[in-house]
């Protein structure tokens, strides 16, 4: 991994993994991994990962299953519990210029960043910020 990707993880406190279903991502996800021990090592000894996203699944696909059930195996831990389907609208959203909950808030993968969100939140115990803010009385 490049000097882009050091600089920035040296600057994060923590990191989010995105690991599509798919068989050469595992290998990235071990390169990564190892890019993040070193970093840890060496420059920034606060970097956690915050977790491991897994994304474009169809579980249709023999391979997008085990990619799933590997990574889980080895990392359970820190893999999020939702997982991001692959789903046609998320290929659109872009093209359009849109979020795909602009694009399409009703569709299976609006649905499932916004439950990852919602998981992401309760994580890292924000889930009352709006409510907390809102009893501040800020002009």
């Amino acid at each position: 991994l490049g000097l882009i990707t050091v600089n920035a993880l040296t600057a994060s406190d923590s990191v989010m993994i995105p690991v599509q279903c798919e068989y050469f991502a595992l290998e990235g996800l071990g390169k990564l991994l190892n890019t993040i021990k070193i970093v840890q090592g060496r420059l920034n000894q606060d970097l956690e990962i915050e977790g491991i996203l897994l994304t474009m699944y169809d579980t249709r696909l023999r391979l997008a299953n085990q990619v799933v059930e590997e990574v889980k195996m080895h990392f359970q831990e820190i893999v999020f519990d939702t997982v991001i389907h692959r789903n046609t609208k998320l290929g659109e959203a872009p093209s359009y210029g849109e979020t795909i909950v602009m694009h399409d808030a009703s569709s299976k993968g609006a649905v499932n960043y916004l439950n990852f969100t919602r998981e992401l939140l309760q994580k890292n115990d924000l889930t009352n910020i709006s409510n907390e803010e809102k009893q501040l009385n800020i002009d």
